[in-house]
Formats: structure tokens, C-alpha cells, sequence
């Protein structure tokens, strides 16, 4: 199943019972919180799981089509890992 930014902000105001965009606002803080937030830190959510910056290293990438060679940059993507609450509620 996979939940889209609206399908939550939907979820959010029908369960408390609030407005869209009222939810809306709340969503988008939470996520600008997480993001400014792991550029130097880790965020630990209790029973909710730990937000983080992992690095993916520079690699060797190829056109399919043409089979030629480019240089992919290193770069940093945010990482969740979720935490064992959560895990057993999805599974």
C-alpha cells in the first residue's frame, strides 16, 4: 500500500478531526523540521522510528541505450529506519 502526501494530510484532518489545510501546515512543518534538522543530527522519534542523512558514494553510470560511461556524483538522501512498534503494526 502506498500512502501520498494527500492520502495522509486526509488522514490527519479526518482523525483530528481538523481542517486540510490546517493538516496541510502541520505536515509540511513536521517535514521541514525533519529535513533541516538531519542535516547534522539524527532524529529519534520514540515508538516511531529515527530519521537520518546516509551517504550513496560516487559511481560509474551507463546510458542503456548508447552504453556509454557517465560519472554519478556522490550524494546524501534521507534515510528512515522504523522502529520495531511500527514495524509490527505494519506486519
Amino acid at each position: 500500500m502506498s500512502l501520498g502526501k494527500k492520502d495522509i494530510i486526509n488522514n490527519i484532518s479526518t482523525k483530528a478531526q481538523i481542517s486540510r489545510n490546517l493538516s496541510d501546515k502541520i505536515l509540511n512543518s513536521f517535514l521541514s523540521v525533519i529535513k533541516s534538522k538531519t542535516n547534522s543530527h539524527i532524529i529519534k522519534i520514540a515508538n516511531f522510528g529515527t530519521f537520518y542523512y546516509k551517504r550513496t558514494p560516487s559511481r560509474v553510470g551507463r546510458n542503456p541505450k548508447t552504453k556509454e560511461s557517465y560519472p554519478i556524483p556522490e550524494r546524501s538522501k534521507l534515510a528512515y529506519l522504523s522502529s520495531d512498534k511500527v514495524r509490527n503494526i505494519l506486519n
